[in-house]
């Protein structure tokens, strides 16, 4: 499975499709970007089970701007619809292997617990965090 183009428009139903979702905020004129491409193809080509999608930050500004990209590439990793992986930079093989294995191991269960107990302490501090 190659990588899809993520858009405002898609992205969503994307991030809600459930199971690993990973999004490589991108420029063309980005040398690490373009460096960390082929890298990011071909684990789409061998993960068939995982959603890889690429945003264009300069096509989708919006987007970026709504994820607060400062640096890119950035890689953003989803499971089950909760973010659970979010850092700038690129990545090599092994690395990125290493970060599919990891969001394949995460105890799902446990994030929720952790989701929730942050929404409920950030809740009580007016929602500052």
């Amino acid at each position: 499975m190659t990588s899809r183009e993520i858009t405002l428009d898609n992205l969503d139903q994307t991030i809600s499709e459930g199971g690993i979702v990973m999004l490589d905020f991108w420029a063309e004129w980005c040398g690490p970007c373009r460096a960390f491409g082929p890298v990011f193809e071909r684990a789409s080509d061998e993960q068939t089970d995982i959603v890889f999608g690429k945003i264009d930050t300069e096509a989708q500004r919006e987007l970026a701007a709504g994820f607060q990209i400062t640096s890119i590439p950035t890689l953003m990793v989803f499971r089950d619809g909760i973010q659970v992986f979010a850092q700038p930079g690129a990545l090599n093989q092994r690395q990125l292997e290493q970060l599919i294995d990891g969001a394949r191991g995460l105890d799902m269960d446990d994030v929720r617990s952790q989701v929730a107990a942050q929404q409920v302490a950030d809740g009580q501090s007016g929602g500052r965090a």
